[in-house]
């Protein structure tokens, strides 16, 4: 298997990837969860200053921005802003439905959230 992957560092820690791994979960709601912790950890480092939710757009666009910049794609940015949006929504309506702060989401919220979601 190629290291390609391995070339932009991933803010989960080895710790939540391997609690992910070893969950009683199907493989797709596994990915489904890594998906959406790996959106978590790139939305609490990007809105550092706010207190509850991610909703500094702005600041989405300018990461995504980077992001490309990266690959060198313009398609990739527009791409990648539209599902950081669609999961900064998705966390955002499920920490308001649990009361809970975005930030303070956890692994266990998470997957919650993506059982919730399997059912509907």
């Amino acid at each position: 298997m190629s290291n390609q992957t391995n070339s932009f560092p991933s803010p989960l820690s080895d710790e939540i990837v391997k609690n992910i791994d070893q969950l009683n979960l199907p493989i797709i709601k596994k990915h489904h969860v890594r998906l959406l912790a790996h959106c978590l950890e790139i939305f609490k480092e990007i809105g550092k200053g706010e207190n509850s939710l991610f909703e500094e757009d702005e600041l989405l666009k300018e990461w995504c921005e980077k992001q490309s910049q990266k690959f060198n794609d313009r398609n990739f940015n527009q791409l990648l802003y539209e599902q950081m949006s669609s999961a900064a929504k998705k966390l955002n309506l499920f920490s308001k439905s649990i009361k809970k702060n975005f930030k303070e989401l956890d692994l266990e919220d998470l997957i919650t959230l993506v059982e919730q979601n399997q059912e509907n």
